[in-house]
């Protein structure tokens, strides 16, 4: 039996599935008679967690394929990736039309071809947890060093100061794992803390429009370095005097230092296969993982449905069997509708700054001053200038002047800018940052000023390349000078650390929005965390022009996306889980939700990247507080019940949703879209509320983790003209009443067309139990 990893063709070649759209001429193998990877999904395993007969399972899945693959072509009747812990199925190669066979067998819930997923790619926790706070929480809490996260990612550089284990003690009994040997990994690269390891070894290679599988000789160890870095982000311990180079110097911890890691090695720098992501999953629940992060997702252009996404059928499962999942949300912001990662059941995260920025001066020869955001380790000095050109008089021969100015590649005249400090705008964010400072250092340049509003709160790393970017008010200026004088000069000074940014927290420029493409009537994202440019360890490399001149690689780097943001919530989770060991995923994911900071550094709301007000789309329900949501109060339970019934309601087949639980269930009723908005999410969302209806009630049921004996009374937070009521207003707790449930009842005809944005806070003198609602009125 293969034992396989596939990797299909990256994002910017899905189009050309399509023939007509690529030009590409008839052949006599239709793409259909194609062999591709499938993933066959069977639903639940029906053993809660005690595993199957998995030889039965393989000879039965052979017996599927050898019914509807030619006899001629018996080296496809091979099973690549199987699954059988958390969830039933199987992945091979077949035809669509082999595929569409297929999915008519009873067994089978949905039949997708494997896509190629992207990775959504310190200081940090200290931001979010004040010193007065860390002191308390040193003195109060013995949090449990048996909670282990499942990490998906590109693997780990085993030898990071992050993953030692002094001090940590034995391996958790309970722990079924293992440690995968590979051509540069060893047993011995695993310890107490780093207790387990797996990759996943086949590629893909096409000849002749055939895809061909290949085993490759891998191993557990990051060469790409987001593996390593969102690990320590997560649980890395406390390594002092970390730094990048310099800077950011300070010490690096994870959020949940104590925590155990168990890397799952699914991706390489050209992205992750969906099947290999679903064998890491169903391999991570049964190893007995407590938390999964995947800071992974599908492209926002090509969402499948729930069903058909290899990410939301493996967080189900493992929500089934009580491993919390959290998800990066992507980074295709700011547009609205990007999000992805949305199913209920996955903790889907947004990414912000924090209070620490880095800058890079820009001198220009009348002695001006420009503020400018970049990562450089710039030789240059005060002490010399340099010709400055603006891109679009500098472009070659034949060359469109808009494709100089914004530095394509080959639009630059070497002539016209050996030696000088370039000047290129963003017009076409077709061409990336690292791609226009690839360009113009090809040139000999000496340096490169980037002109882009949007991206200048994300401090882009050129290495020891002089880079520096300024927004659109600085950019005019510039050229402005530019224009004005016969022989322009600069400088591009190194970067400096200013420490106490504000605003901070604020939306990442980057953080894929809401509203969920799939449905409007979950709130998406849930919730935001830290995720632009964040100090964290890395895979130590020595390229060329990344390493300072005498210098070594360093073991730590900064970046930046919703990658980063998402495992400092698996952090807090971990940390969460550590101290209350009793808690279901749900109750956790709500007590960081109605505990989250909605105000900023200035005590003022949170904004985005145009410093505009943020909203619930681009923020969830604000920055977590992991401190704060140990002890939340109330919590909204979600139940595999709830999530069975938002199949129901989305529109699945009632005989595949029996297939994916492993309980007796029956559909309600009456199931329709609107009623999503009722399952027990601890925020509200209503895609649809007519003037013309009358009030719309939502049910939700909140369970006491306080005071036995509580009474909480609830205060709205409404936008003006939209009518919100609460009944009953009180609710009241004591020893034998945990679970209360209340109505909360929209009206909008008085209300501003579009999305209107509230809360609820239920208050007890102590706790404020927040819900965000969401209502887009018609």
């Amino acid at each position: 039996m293969a034992n396989a990893l596939i990797l299909l063709l990256r994002f910017l070649s899905l189009p050309c599935f399509l023939l007509s759209l690529c030009g590409a001429t008839t052949t006599t193998t239709t793409s259909t008679q194609i062999p591709k990877h499938h993933v066959v999904y069977m639903g639940s395993s029906f053993s809660n967690g005690n595993g199957r007969d998995n030889g039965a399972d393989e000879s039965a899945y052979l017996q599927m394929l050898s019914s509807i693959i030619p006899s001629h072509e018996i080296e496809r009747i091979s099973v690549i990736h199987k699954y059988n812990h958390a969830f039933r199925g199987f992945s091979a190669m077949l035809t669509e039309t082999e595929a569409s066979t297929l999915s008519g067998n009873d067994d089978i819930v949905s039949i997708f071809p494997d896509s190629i997923l992207q990775l959504h790619t310190t200081r940090s926790w200290d931001f979010l947890e004040p010193e007065s706070i860390r002191a308390s929480k040193n003195k109060y809490l013995r949090p449990s060093s048996d909670v282990i996260i499942g990490m998906i990612d590109t693997g780990i550089w085993p030898e990071s100061p992050s993953f030692s284990d002094e001090g940590i003690g034995a391996v958790p009994s309970r722990w079924k794992g293992v440690c995968m040997e590979g051509s540069d990994f060893k047993k011995s690269n695993c310890n107490r803390k780093l207790i387990g390891a797996r990759y996943y070894n086949v590629s893909l290679t096409t000849n002749d429009n055939q895809s061909h599988l290949a085993t490759t000789n891998g191993s557990p160890r990051d060469s790409v370095g987001h593996g390593t870095h969102t690990t320590s982000i997560a649980a890395g311990v406390q390594v002092p005097n970390a730094s990048y180079y310099g800077l950011a110097q300070g010490i690096a911890r994870g959020g949940s230092p104590s925590a155990r890691i168990a890397c799952y090695k699914a991706c390489s720098d050209v992205g992750c296969s969906g099947a290999t992501i679903l064998k890491a999953i169903d391999d991570a629940v049964r190893d007995g993982v407590d938390v999964i992060s995947i800071s992974i997702g599908m492209s926002s252009l090509f969402q499948p449905d729930y069903l058909n996404d290899p990410i939301a059928i493996g967080a189900f499962h493992a929500e089934q069997m009580g491993v919390m999942v959290i998800c990066s949300a992507g980074n295709d912001g700011p547009d609205p509708y990007t999000i992805v990662n949305t199913a209920p059941w996955i903790f889907t995260i947004a990414a912000s700054n924090i209070d620490r920025d880095f800058q890079s001066n820009i001198v220009l020869g009348n002695g001006r001053t420009f503020t400018g955001s970049a990562i450089n380790f710039s030789n240059l000095t005060h002490a010399k200038t340099y010709p400055l050109v603006f891109g679009k008089d500098a472009a070659g021969i034949y060359t469109p002047v808009s494709e100089a100015r914004n530095c394509y590649p080959g639009s630059l005249d070497q002539k016209k800018v050996v030696g000088k400090i370039v000047v290129c705008v963003d017009d076409d964010p077709a061409v990336s940052r690292r791609i226009k400072k690839l360009v113009v250092a090809d040139t000999k340049a000496k340096g490169l000023i980037l002109i882009d509003e949007a991206e200048k709160g994300v401090p882009f790393d050129s290495g020891i390349f002089p880079f520096t970017e300024v927004g659109n008010t600085a950019g005019f200026q510039i050229l402005e000078y530019i224009n004005s004088t016969k022989n322009p000069t600069a400088r591009i000074l190194p970067t400096v650390v200013v420490p106490w940014y504000r605003p901070a927290p604020a939306v990442a420029f980057f953080s894929s929005r809401g509203p969920a493409e799939l449905t409007e009537n979950i709130l998406k994202p849930d919730i935001m965390a830290p995720g632009v440019a964040i100090l964290a360890a890395i895979a130590p490399k020595n390229e060329k022009g990344a390493v300072p001149n005498g210098k070594k690689p360093s073991k730590f780097s900064i970046k930046s996306g919703t990658s980063m943001a998402c495992p400092h919530v698996t952090g807090a989770a971990a940390f969460i889980k550590s101290v209350h060991r009793r808690w279901t995923s749900s109750m956790i994911k709500s007590a960081l939700m109605t505990t989250a900071t909605i105000y900023n550094n200035m005590k003022k709301p949170l904004t985005n990247s145009s410093n505009h007000f943020a909203n619930p789309h681009e923020v969830g329900v604000g920055e977590i507080n992991p401190l704060k949501a140990l002890n939340p109060g109330l919590v909204f339970e979600t139940t595999t019940e709830n999530y069975l019934e938002f199949l129901c309601n989305y529109g699945y087949p009632e005989k595949n949703i029996r297939f994916m639980s492993n309980i007796k269930f029956n559909c309600p009723k009456i199931s329709t879209e609107e009623l999503i908005s009722n399952i027990n999410y601890p925020s509200i969302s209503i895609s649809k509320l007519s003037r013309r209806q009358p009030a719309k009630a939502i049910e939700r049921t909140v369970t006491n983790v306080g005071a036995r004996n509580s009474t909480y009374i609830a205060k709205v937070q409404a936008p003006v003209g939209l009518t919100v009521k609460v009944l009953p207003e009180k609710l009241v707790f004591s020893e034998g009443v945990r679970r209360v449930s209340f109505q909360v009842s929209f009206y909008g005809k008085k209300a501003t067309s579009g999305y209107n944005f509230g809360s609820i806070i239920w208050f007890n003198g102590q706790h404020s139990v927040r819900t965000v609602f969401s209502v887009n009125v018609e």
